[in-house]
């Protein structure tokens, strides 16, 4: 389960509305080619560690990683949309049109969706488990951010992708795919609560001591 719910990012439903929010279609640019590397990580990757030890008979097989890929829909939804950008494929103006009056609606309902599965419960005797877990993903990310934030002899926009994008909460997938698995449910569902109150809190904290003088 830990290996599953580390690598990923909450992207879609977490960053894009505040980056929009905050530096509106340049930020989502800049989240839009991060959210690239990490849809293969959550649809593909973390798709295949849950199944892969699902069965408790985990045996590493390069031939099954395709197959175990392919049957996670987003990962392959995302990658025939990849494609036809990558080919030049041009939509008639309409559907982009119809398609921006619908994404207009992505900020307040994310943020909805977001309200109705908080859900913070656990059991007891996985609250060490819980709190390693945490620690590792934002310990690491903070410490790896922060560094490269420091250091990087980038524009700012590319260096609050980074540092904003290592301290993301876990990705909403990890919820079907515990399901899917038959996972301890409860257990991946307060740790993915839990990281949406501490992502928020690590971006408010953010955005008084860093953030202040992003471009607008």
């Amino acid at each position: 389960m830990l290996a599953m719910m580390v690598p990923g990012l909450n992207i879609g439903l977490f960053a894009y509305p505040l980056v929009e929010g905050i530096w509106g279609e340049e930020g989502i640019k800049y989240f839009g080619m991060l959210d690239v590397g990490n849809a293969i990580i959550v649809y593909g990757v973390c798709y295949f560690i849950g199944s892969f030890y699902s069965s408790g008979k985990a045996r590493f097989d390069l031939k099954s990683i395709p197959s175990k890929m392919a049957r996670s829909i987003p990962f392959m939804s995302y990658m025939i949309v990849c494609s036809l950008n990558l080919a030049g494929l041009q939509f008639p103006s309409y559907l982009i049109d119809a398609a921006a009056i619908i994404a207009m609606a992505n900020m307040p309902m994310s943020l909805l969706l977001l309200g109705i599965y908080l859900n913070v419960s656990f059991d007891r005797e996985n609250a060490a488990l819980i709190t390693k877990c945490l620690t590792l993903r934002y310990g690491t990310g903070v410490i790896i951010g922060t560094i490269l934030f420091l250091t990087l002899p980038f524009e700012d926009m590319f260096k609050y992708t980074l540092l904003i994008g290592l301290i993301l909460p876990t990705p909403l997938s990890v919820l079907p795919y515990s399901v899917e698995f038959d996972y301890n449910r409860k257990f991946v569902g307060a740790v993915s609560n839990l990281s949406l109150l501490i992502s928020f809190l690590l971006l408010w904290l953010i955005g008084n001591l860093l953030l202040s003088h992003a471009p607008v």
